[in-house]
Order: structure tokens, then C-alpha cells, then sequence
């Protein structure tokens, strides 16, 4: 085992300070990952604080995770020391369930392996995030981040990048499709991005206006201020595809309503609390309501390699470790554009 520097909660609700964790030794799969920069997602504050239950602490976060390969087991084939890699929400999977087989690891049957807040495969190490100086990982869970991607820029696309690009993937957005994007933060901003790229006319779905002049560079057709009265008329019955991105509670009948018909609204936010809506926007259009959970590996991998080919990488503020529990204040006020990362050579 090797003792390196972290961040971690201690307890729940607790702010984040210095502390030595262990990391097994590589065996002959497993790659060794100098971090370089790891984003901070919002599922990070929630774990932190509990808010869905079944936190273990210690805990150290972070699964944006972007580095150099500083060593390699010995049966490793696919990477090199020195190579530019990423490590996404999680690290293994059972590997023999349908979800597995068919590349979809993220609905792996018996559970993925979080990259943090979960267990190794022996039943008893925790398993610690990117707030940290090195991680240990099979080398079937790594990504090669393109020559193209800076690392800082690419490290937020392990989380937020493949969450909001899987789901466009999936309901088969191309150009001339409709997309509506509710909420412009780290996962919408992404949307827009992406879904810009692929051709489709974008609408950005916002409370209040101050991200109206980002999301049209980014690449959205449309921003609609929600909060006004009678905005949403004009697009009832209009959209293909409404990636949900937020996690506060939502009218979702009213958002429903502007779906096509047989078109979904699907979340990638997980609100803290239950939302209920009612049945009859969902009957009257054959409309679905749907979710999306991150990606596997190889859609991922597709997903940075799209990224590096449309020059779309991550709006970012990087930060030392020091101020990361301001960043989560900050991150709870809406009060950053669009994702922090953390400079990880600041821990040493």
C-alpha cells in the first residue's frame, strides 16, 4: 500500500481537509494515474452531506478525474507511462451481467464500482475519489483523453460531458432535431455543446437571464427565461428531446407539455426531495418521462473523441485545493461558470 496526500469529509455535512489515504499496489491490469486536475460535480456536495443516504466516511470525493500514467501492471496493454488519461464515476464492474457485456457497465446488475464512496472488490477498502495525488485503476476503466483535450478542460467531460452526451445518443439526436435544455450549469452547459455539435436547434430552458449570452456562443438557438408568464406557449408541442439537468424540484407537467408527440423529457439532476406531477401531459402526447445514468467506457471514450473533433471541452474555473469547500459554498449559490476544477499539484 502507498500513503498519499487528499482532501476528505470526515463526517458528513463536515468541511474538507488534508488527509493520508492509502492506494493498494498496481497489479498486473491496473494503471497508475499521477492526477493532474479532477472537477468538482455537484454529486460531490450531495455525497458529502449525505443527502442521499448511504455516505461511508472518511470520504474523498472526485470522479472528473484527469492525469499522466506514472506506472502500469505488467499484463497492461492498452497504455503507456506518460499517456493523457481520465477516470470517469466508476472504476470496475461485475463484467458477465447483459448490462456489462453489452458495454452499458453504468447499469451493471450487481453494481458498478463507484470511484468513490463504495468498496473494492475484497468487501472491505474504500474506495477514494480524485481529490488526491495518485489513484490505482484497471486498465479496462481508463480513458485516453485526445492530444487536443487540455486536461483541465477535459477533466469535468469524465462526469458531465458523457452524462448529457449519452442520453442525446441515445434518443438519436441529429440535426434538425429539437433539444430543450433545462438548466445552464456544469451538465447544461455541456448539453448545449453537444448537442449543438450534432446538429440539433437548441433551446436553453432558464430561470433567470444572466446566462443568456453564454448559451448563444455556446451554441443554442433559443433561451427562454421560464420565470416569466406565458413564455412557454409558443413551444408547446415543439421538442424532440428536454435533457433535465437540474436538481431542483420542477412543475414537470408543464415541461412535459412541450414535448412532440412520442417525445421524452429525460433527467441526468436527481432532485433531494420526491417530485409528483400529474399523469394527463404524459397521456395526451404518449410522452415519456425517462432517465439517464453517466455512460459505459466505450461510449465515453466516443464521447471525448467527439469532443476532441468539435473542439468542445468544458468552461472551467480552476482552483487550489485550499479553496475547495468555498468552491462548494460557491457551487450551492449557483456561483460558478461553469465547473470548478481543481489543480491537483497544489496538494503537494
Amino acid at each position: 500500500m502507498t500513503s498519499i496526500k487528499s482532501y476528505a469529509a470526515l463526517k458528513a455535512k463536515e468541511l474538507l481537509v488534508p488527509f493520508q489515504i492509502q492506494r493498494r499496489e498496481p497489479g498486473p491490469f491496473d494503471v497508475v494515474i499521477d492526477i493532474q486536475y479532477c472537477g468538482i460535480c455537484h454529486t460531490d456536495l450531495h455525497q458529502v452531506r449525505d443527502e442521499w443516504g448511504g455516505a461511508r466516511f472518511p470520504m474523498v470525493p472526485g470522479h472528473e478525474i484527469a492525469g499522466l500514467v506514472s506506472a502500469v501492471g505488467a499484463s497492461v496493454k492498452r497504455y503507456k507511462i506518460g499517456d493523457r488519461v481520465g477516470v470517469g464515476c466508476f472504476t470496475d464492474s461485475c463484467r458477465q451481467c447483459s448490462p456489462c457485456k453489452q458495454g452499458l457497465e453504468q447499469y451493471c446488475e450487481k453494481g458498478m464500482r463507484q470511484t468513490y464512496n463504495a468498496l473494492e472488490k475484497d468487501g472491505k477498502t474504500a474506495t477514494y475519489g480524485g481529490y488526491s495525488q495518485k489513484i490505482v485503476v484497471d486498465e479496462n476503466y481508463v480513458l485516453k483523453i485526445p492530444d487536443s483535450l487540455p486536461l483541465d478542460k477535459a477533466a469535468p467531460l469524465l462526469c458531465a460531458g458523457i452524462t448529457t452526451y449519452s442520453p442525446l445518443k441515445h434518443w438519436k439526436i441529429k440535426a434538425g432535431s429539437k433539444v430543450g435544455v433545462l438548466g445552464l450549469g456544469g451538465l447544461g452547459h455541456m448539453a448545449v455543446k453537444i448537442a449543438a455539435a450534432m446538429g440539433a436547434e437548441v433551446t436553453v430552458l432558464s430561470h433567470s437571464g444572466s446566462k443568456k449570452a453564454d448559451a448563444l456562443r455556446m451554441g443554442a438557438k433559443n433561451f427562454v427565461i421560464t420565470a416569466e408568464p406565458g413564455v412557454l406557449d409558443p413551444y408547446a408541442a415543439y421538442f424532440d428531446l428536454i435533457i433535465n439537468t437540474v436538481s431542483a424540484n420542477l412543475d414537470l407537467g408543464a415541461y412535459l407539455m412541450l414535448l412532440k408527440l412520442d417525445a421524452t423529457l429525460v433527467a441526468v439532476g436527481v432532485p433531494e426531495h420526491p417530485v409528483s406531477f400529474g399523469f394527463f401531459p404524459l397521456i395526451q402526447g404518449r410522452r415519456s418521462l425517462s432517465g439517464s445514468l453517466i455512460g459505459g467506457i466505450q461510449e465515453t471514450q466516443e464521447m471525448l473523441d467527439f469532443c476532441a473533433q468539435h473542439g468542445l471541452s468544458a468552461e472551467i474555473e480552476v482552483i487550489s485545493i485550499e479553496k475547495v469547500n468555498e468552491a462548494f459554498e460557491r457551487m450551492t449559490q449557483g456561483d460558478v461558470r461553469y465547473r470548478f476544477v481543481i489543480d491537483l499539484s497544489t496538494l503537494a
